[in-house]
């Protein structure tokens, strides 16, 4: 009998050590989506005349609407991660030039990010969505204008998140 046990003890460590580790959240999916979307946009539509990989973009703290069940800091690190994911893309660096700097290289440029509601939750039969406006803007440092700037627009599954 006590080898029964035994025996049930070790394939019971055994299986639960041979499964597939958790899956990513819903709301871990649709952020990090959205990052890939946004990276993907930026690095198709560049503002910048070097190759990806010399490019140092600096993060400025991204912006989340109070409207949206998100934070900043889980929506700025799933940006980044998208980012740094992306092949021969550049480096990401969560830090921001002093004003007044005197000047800075070439290949350093400020990403802006803001995510907004866009309108009322919408009630569907089986869910409820919250539509989203992302804007990401580019400049480079000292700028107070983005010399690059586009919009990504969709809904959050409300569930997911």
């Amino acid at each position: 009998m006590r080898r029964l046990a035994i025996l049930l003890l070790t394939l019971t460590l055994l299986t639960a050590c041979a499964s597939p580790p958790d899956r990513p959240t819903q709301l871990r999916q649709a952020l990090l989506g959205l990052g890939e979307d946004a990276s993907r946009l930026l690095m198709e539509e560049p503002a910048w005349e070097l190759e990806a990989r010399e490019i140092v973009l600096l993060l400025s703290s991204t912006e989340v609407d109070s409207a949206l069940p998100i934070g900043a800091e889980r929506f700025a690190e799933s940006l980044t991660r998208a980012l740094l994911a992306y092949p021969d893309g550049p480096q990401v660096i969560d830090w921001q030039p002093q004003t007044g700097q005197a000047a800075t290289p070439a290949g350093q440029w400020l990403l802006d990010a803001r995510l907004a509601a866009d309108g009322p939750e919408l009630r569907l039969s089986d869910r409820a969505l919250l539509p989203y406006r992302l804007e990401l803007g580019l400049r480079r440092p000292g700028d107070a204008r983005p010399r690059w700037e586009r919009t990504l627009s969709g809904a959050f599954d409300a569930d997911a998140l």
